[in-house]
């Protein structure tokens, strides 16, 4: 493609060279840069790719795009006011604009990306239609899945497998967006059907520093919808509102406990499932928690909104089955109950102890988890009170350390519970003695909570990355048990 095909809709600054050149490849790491390549040099997080520029340049790359400093020698050179934002235009332009091909669909929020993100493309799928899906978990187009390394990729990443998606006939795109991607600009250029606010609470101040910054890194998905796109909100979050203030699109809301557009009220929950309300119609579902009937009546309002028909969305709703690693459960021995579950953030936790106290009747509950290393501190203590507050019991131990010492985390959660909490508490940094030991301690008909990994199947601990799954500890646990 030409660079001035290329750069169409990018107000630049100056620009030095013939924009008839032929590019063959775009990229922002100079490592990647091959012949007849487009260098966007971004000054990062980490890295400043202004300094990358000499090496893209002698690995190939005819034209740069950059922000700071002076105009390097490169066949075309374009100075831009923000090189982030121009890597969006840049990306969605050389892959032919995708997301105007396709019907994107976007998720934010603290809790529910995941599991709205994959519903949403479980039941357009079984609807009898084409679709991709971005998540944490794996990313697919059509039935094919694909590793991921980030809840959001970059913007290069996401217009490739949009154009891949749009070459393979899908319709719908169901995508997750984190707050990071919002304030890095990983969305910018992108063209949205919708977007679909789940709630918002504690969680990546490591990165965000204040509440502010989150609420307004996450208000920028929704300040960039289009007049025919549309916004849909919990208006039971205190902040659901906050997101479409200001907001073109058409905005709609949902609620379990107020009069909105799209209402779901749970009539029974059990171990099986539950009995749920979508506006006035009765249906079961194999999941289970209040948390689990937002994502369900979000992922019923959506299917709505899109265009499709009730009473096949009802149906289908009937038949999604759980997520990988939310709310997934096995029986063990001694008819112990053991749950596995993402939970990493203090309302997620609170979330699933809550579900769980509801249906357990009154059997033990055991809460084993964890926090992530070099994350956000500041919700060690609060998640450790929380779980003393609603478990019977509670073994800390590691989640992925990191650089971090194990026992420095489990100290920083133990800084939360009081000393009849911590009575009651277990402190074992080796995660995988620490699942024996619950299986172990737990009485007949208990119910054991592991949380903070769920689909995981790795530790990290330093740099490096080991093999660990919670259900395969699980099971051996129970294995070993009389």
């Amino acid at each position: 493609m030409r660079v001035d095909s290329i750069i169409k809709g990018i107000p630049y600054l100056e620009l030095i060279g013939n924009t008839n050149l032929e590019i063959e490849a775009i990229c922002f790491d100079s490592r990647k840069c091959c012949a007849n390549s487009l260098f966007v040099a971004i000054d990062g997080e980490e890295q400043d790719g202004h300094k990358y520029i000499k090496s893209a340049i002698e690995k190939g790359a005819k034209c740069v795009i950059y922000q700071n400093g002076e105009a390097p020698d490169c066949e075309v050179v374009i100075k831009v006011s923000d090189s982030r934002k121009a890597l969006g235009i840049i990306a969605s332009n050389f892959y032919g604009n995708p997301s105007e091909k396709i019907n994107l669909v976007g998720i934010t929020g603290t809790n529910g990306k995941t599991t709205t993100a994959t519903l949403l493309y479980q039941l357009f799928t079984d609807l009898g239609y084409c679709c991709g899906l971005l998540s944490t978990i794996k990313n697919y187009i059509d039935k094919e899945s694909y590793e991921t390394t980030h809840t959001t990729p970059d913007q290069i990443e996401i217009n490739q497998l949009l154009a891949e998606m749009v070459k393979r006939g899908c319709e719908y795109c169901f995508m997750e967006v984190s707050s990071h991607s919002c304030k890095q600009d990983r969305i910018y250029g992108l063209t949205f059907k919708g977007a679909i606010f789940s709630n918002l609470t504690h969680d990546h101040l490591d990165y965000h520093k204040t509440f502010a910054d989150y609420i307004k890194s996450k208000k920028i998905f929704f300040d960039s919808l289009g007049k025919e796109a549309f916004a849909l909100t919990n208006i039971d979050d205190k902040n659901g509102l906050v997101m479409t203030q200001n907001c073109k699109a058409k905005i709609y809301t949902y609620s379990c406990r107020s009069l909105a557009d799209f209402n779901c009220k749970i009539i029974e929950s059990t171990f099986d499932g539950m009995l749920i309300k979508i506006n006035g119609k009765e249906l079961w579902s194999r999941f289970i928690g209040r948390h689990n009937g937002y994502n369900l009546l979000a992922v019923y309002s959506t299917a709505i909104l899109l265009g499709a028909n009730e009473d096949e969305v009802l149906m289908a709703i009937s038949n999604l089955k759980s997520v990988s690693g939310r709310l997934e459960y096995i029986k063990g021995k001694k008819d112990i109950t053991a749950v596995i579950d993402y939970a990493h953030t203090p309302d997620a936790l609170e979330n699933v102890l809550k579900t769980l106290r509801e249906i357990c009747n009154g059997q033990e509950l055991i809460c084993l988890f964890g926090c992530g290393g070099n994350r956000d501190k500041s919700k060690r203590p609060e998640m450790g009170k929380i779980a003393a507050q609603y478990a019977d019991r509670v073994i800390v131990t590691s989640d992925n350390p990191r650089d971090e010492s194990p026992e420095e985390i489990i100290k920083d959660i133990k800084g939360g519970m009081d000393y009849k909490e911590r009575a009651k508490s277990l402190f074992i940094s080796d995660r995988r003695e620490a699942i024996r030991v619950a299986t172990i301690v737990a009485s007949p008909g208990a119910v054991i909570l592991v949380a903070g990994k769920g689909h995981e199947d790795y530790q990290i601990i330093g740099k490096e990355k080991f093999h660990f799954d919670d259900k395969e500890e699980l099971k051996n646990a129970f294995n070993e048990l009389n």
